[in-house]
């Protein structure tokens, strides 16, 4: 049994920040799963298993989150999310640490560059939640945490590299980091003139929408580079009033909301909760970018949908909704210099 992933937050972060806030939101996450279990109103039948599936992948839940998932169904779509299980610690083959294989792809700490004209940086090793599925459960953080010097190298790699339009920030989450430290980088990326995007990967509008604040807003508006969002929803359930009125401040600052979700078995893997799910993102001001299926992470396997059935899950969801609303349905492969369309 691999020992416990433990990822520390962004030294930026405030314990001490006002009762209420984001940081004390972010600080005060679920992270044992018998406290899960017990918000969830889920019996001790459960323990078990979840403790197993912890020791391989800590649980990590804000009760944001927490609050929209229905208490005693062990079968809720955002608990399963969330929820580990003895089934992670089961070997399968196939299923790997770097399914990605991203480490071929690191020309410098924090930073991955797998795709012509734009650059992924790991700006934090932290996440407000952790997901049962996610492909980065075992990346090696601690390896890519920057400091200001380190990313002095990293944003020195963009300058010489006039090839780049656009820099994506991601993780972990980028929105765990401060708003100061994210001010200055996102400065420090605008000076760079053949930059044109910045592009945020993040959870935290969704399972923290207090995180969009004021201060937030602020360096947002602050840049010339055009601002794209894509946030990280896989079930309709997912958006409640809180995350609705985020995105709407979100767009008030000119940002373009874009999702990307990955098809999940007993999560998602249903017509109509696709449907659901794009009509709602749609409502909030999201458009549906990406639908995922599964990478082969070691630990995740019991989430895998063959790609058969979702090629004619999607065919079914494009009889369904008009093209603008229809996720392009993809597999990452390692080595090609673009996502892999999967057909049915």
């Amino acid at each position: 049994m691999q020992p416990v992933q433990t990822i520390s937050f962004s030294a930026d972060c405030d314990n001490s920040a006002p009762r209420g806030s984001w940081q004390s939101q972010l600080s005060g996450a679920i992270r044992d799963p018998e406290a899960l279990l017990a918000a969830a109103g889920l019996d001790k039948r459960w323990l078990s298993g979840a403790e197993g599936g912890h020791q391989a992948f800590e649980v990590r839940v804000p009760q944001a989150y927490l609050s929209r998932i229905k208490k005693g169904d062990p079968n809720d779509p955002l608990l399963r999310q969330v929820l580990p299980l003895e089934h992670e610690t089961h070997a399968v083959a196939g299923y790997v640490t770097d399914p990605l294989e991203e480490a071929d792809h690191t020309p410098a700490a924090g930073l991955i560059h797998k795709y012509a004209a734009r650059v992924l940086m790991i700006t934090s090793g932290a996440c407000a939640i952790n997901c049962r599925y996610c492909f980065r459960r075992h990346f090696p953080y601690e390896d890519h945490a920057a400091s200001r010097a380190q990313w002095g190298r990293t944003l020195d790699y963009l300058r010489e590299d006039d090839s780049l339009i656009e820099a994506i920030l991601s993780g972990g989450d980028p929105l765990v980091s401060s708003d100061a430290r994210l001010a200055w980088l996102v400065g420090e990326l605008d000076a760079i003139p053949h930059l044109k995007r910045l592009r945020l990967h993040t959870r935290l509008p969704v399972v923290i929408p207090d995180r969009v604040d004021d201060a937030m807003l602020e360096w947002l508006s602050n840049t010339r580079l055009q601002k794209v969002m894509v946030l990280h929803i896989n079930h309709a359930n997912e958006i409640d009033d809180s995350v609705m009125k985020a995105c709407e401040r979100l767009r008030g600052v000119g940002v373009t909301l874009l999702n990307q979700s990955v098809l999940l078995r007993d999560v998602n893997d249903d017509v109509e909760v696709l449907r659901a799910l794009s009509e709602r993102l749609f409502e909030a001001g999201i458009l549906p970018y990406y639908l995922h299926v599964l990478d082969p992470v070691a630990g995740a396997a019991h989430f895998d949908v063959p790609d058969s059935e979702a090629g004619a899950l999607h065919d079914r969801l494009r009889e369904q909704l008009p093209g603008f609303l229809l996720p392009r349905l993809v597999r990452e492969v390692p080595g090609e210099r673009a996502k892999t369309p999967i057909q049915a």
